[in-house]
């Protein structure tokens, strides 16, 4: 190991971290704002209502990330007129955007079938103590279902975003230069794999350790009253 190339090239991996650090935030908080009224959409016994949310995750659960990177950022500009909608919007042209509108409907369709599940799991008890107190459907979803969903799903959750955070090493398929974009660059200057890319996964560590450690920090916040009751069991017992 060189460490004297790891060391000079230092900046251009926290400029790939930066860009990392956009999109992959940005990308999860977009596609958790998607998910949740998707998923409550998904519970409807409609079909006109259920079954278009069911084809858009499944078509994207089912399709890896780099080919709907390819689709989105290569595949449109074949579309007729799409040059004259580029001059007068100029992102459209930009491989950020089609990356994080990539992720975004990726995670957006993972969160959502996550959050599905974990609200067709809401125990019957619940629901039904709600009504007797006269709450209507909706209050029963917004103060009942939802809130109970999202603390159940929060272990798979907190997986699907560890997913996103490693799946966002292809942006660099599209030319974004993000951590593993950095790497890339550094092993072209330098024909040092080892350094360029042991470097890259250190920074992925990091940060996956750091999403871990606050998702473990809002497990036990939301899990209190769980703890509070074992250790009420233990001393009963």
């Amino acid at each position: 190991m060189d460490f004297q190339i790891i060391w000079d090239e230092l900046p251009v991996y926290f400029g790939g971290l930066l860009v990392t650090l956009q999109l992959v935030p940005l990308s999860l908080l977009i596609g958790f704002i998607l998910a949740v009224p998707l998923a409550v959409l998904r519970l409807s016994k409609n079909p006109l209502v259920n079954y278009p949310i069911f084809a858009f995750t499944y078509a994207f659960r089912g399709t890896p990330l780099i080919v709907q990177l390819f689709i989105l950022y290569y595949g449109v500009g074949q579309f007729e007129g799409y040059s004259e909608l580029t001059k007068e919007y100029k992102f459209l042209k930009d491989a950020y955007f089609f990356a994080l509108l990539g992720f975004t409907l990726n995670t957006a369709a993972y969160t959502t079938e996550i959050f599905r599940g974990a609200m067709a799991q809401t125990s019957f008890g619940e629901i039904e103590a709600a009504k007797a107190c006269g709450m209507s459907h909706s209050m029963i979803f917004r103060r009942i279902i939802i809130p109970s969903a999202l603390r159940r799903a929060l272990p798979a959750y907190s997986n699907e975003v560890i997913f996103m955070l490693h799946g966002s090493a292809l942006a660099t398929t599209i030319t974004l230069v993000d951590i593993t974009g950095a790497a890339r660059i550094v092993m072209s200057d330098y024909y040092a794999p080892y350094e360029a890319f042991i470097t890259a996964a250190v920074f992925y560590f990091v940060l996956t350790f750091l999403f871990i450690w606050i998702f473990r920090l809002v497990e036990n916040h939301y899990n209190k009253h769980l703890k509070r009751r074992e250790e009420t069991i233990q001393v009963v017992t």
